[in-house]
């Protein structure tokens, strides 16, 4: 492995940082002990500028490359966005209905194995609705459609992933401009 760049990112399948590098998780750092990786990355990812500055916090993040491209967002550095769950509401459906019909007339519905079946009104002394009816004739139906359920609840919004160590380099080649 040649030698990093200072603030050079890097995956890491231990569960340790070697010698000269850090976990990118966001903890404070002195200046005075990191000069030149401070002045790569500033204030950038957090601390007061002034005897501290932050590592990147890659727990549970993914990075992006910065900057804009076609169609994108921009990105800057150090920015952060995103949410683990999220909760949809009826804005982030697509329009549809849920329209219910029937062709009752003359047809004879069972309840065993469902042939013919069309929506119906519960039978006389029973408290709940039933799906299917045996009797003939037509049945007139409400003009809306069947009812809502859900309970809003935020749900996983994370693609599938593995977990990793991202270490960054405190140590190195100082990286040239070019």
């Amino acid at each position: 492995m040649s030698d990093p760049f200072v603030g050079e990112i890097r995956m890491f399948a231990g569960n340790f940082a070697p010698s000269g590098w850090a976990h990118c998780a966001g903890q404070l750092l002195p200046i005075s002990q990191n000069t030149a990786l401070f002045s790569l990355l500033g204030t950038n990812y957090g601390g007061n500028g002034t005897s501290t500055f932050a590592l990147p916090d890659l727990r549970g993040a993914t990075p992006v490359h910065l900057g804009q491209g076609p169609g994108l967002s921009p990105y800057d550095i150090g920015q952060s966005g995103g949410a683990a769950a999220v909760a949809l509401t009826v804005d982030d459906l697509p329009a549809h209905t849920h329209p219910v019909s029937t062709v009752a007339a003359g047809t004879r519905g069972t309840t065993g194995n469902p042939s013919g079946a069309a929506w119906a009104r519960s039978q006389q002394g029973r408290t709940t609705e039933k799906l299917y009816t045996d009797d003939a004739g037509t049945v007139a139906m409400h003009t809306g459609s069947v009812g809502s359920t859900g309970a809003g609840a935020p749900h996983e919004n994370r693609s599938p992933y593995l977990g990793v160590t991202f270490i960054i380099a405190l140590q190195g080649f100082f990286p040239p401009r070019s």
